[in-house]
């Protein structure tokens, strides 16, 4: 599949303007240092919808990552094998401007605006491989997928981290959402550091906001802990029956 850009009508450029504008300036004093740099460095702005050829020689550069093109929500072995080769599914569909505040799947704001800039860091990248490498390994076992869904939610969609004694937003989930982006950092939900075994008994909502967050101390924390993740789930799926 490829991203038809001539086909992007005035209400889509129209969309994607409002929604950036918008984002950016509730992002000022909330989002990770990292995320802004990335917008730059990918050169992202709100007068045009990013060119996903464009995009990818200068992901390719940073970090030799790229974005492949998607109809939607893709199957667990076909994400994990997307990510194990460096490539990022995205969608290339914008909501509507009836639609801005809300969607029951993701768009390419979501996908595009959240996810890419944070491909430009190497440490974060390093994660998201690793991760879809111990996906890889367990396809065949849904409690481990399960598990690991877990810990992508927790982290690349919805993860904190904690910036000169403040917390910010790195997860795309929060920097694509005005809501949830204020809310996640606001006084009603809890917040907790990091850990990988705590996030594997940590349920999760895709129908409200959340009710806990996590947050790293840094990107170096998220992707030395892959190797605490695939041991936990190898640990797991040795046990006998009646020790689960």
């Amino acid at each position: 599949m490829k991203q038809l850009y001539s086909q992007y009508t005035a209400e889509d450029r129209q969309v994607w303007q409002m929604l950036f504008d918008r984002q950016i300036a509730n992002l000022q004093d909330k989002a990770s240092n990292t995320f802004f740099e990335g917008l730059e460095r990918i050169r992202f702005s709100g007068s045009k919808i990013p060119e996903f050829e464009q995009t990818n020689i200068l992901l390719r550069k940073l970090t030799g990552w790229e974005i492949m093109v998607v109809p939607g929500i893709v199957a667990d072995d076909v994400f994990f094998e997307m990510l194990a080769c460096r490539k990022f599914p995205a969608t290339t569909w914008l909501r509507s401007l009836k639609q801005l505040d809300y969607l029951e799947e993701p768009d390419m704001f979501h996908d595009v605006f959240g996810h890419i800039p944070l491909l430009t860091n190497r440490q974060f990248t390093g994660f998201l491989q690793s991760l879809a490498f111990v996906g890889l390994k367990h396809l065949r076992n849904p409690e481990a997928i399960a598990l690991l869904s877990r810990i992508y939610w927790f982290t690349v969609e919805f993860g904190l981290i904690r910036e000169n004694n403040q917390l910010k937003i790195y997860g795309a989930g929060l920097l694509s959402s005005p809501g949830e982006s204020t809310f996640s950092l606001g006084t009603g939900p809890n917040r907790h550091p990091y850990e990988v075994a705590a996030l594997y008994e940590q349920d999760y909502r895709k129908d409200n906001f959340q009710e806990k967050y996590f947050f790293i101390e840094s990107f170096e924390e998220l992707y030395t802990s892959v190797y605490e993740i695939e041991t936990r789930l190898t640990v797991k799926n040795q046990l006998p029956s009646a020790c689960l």
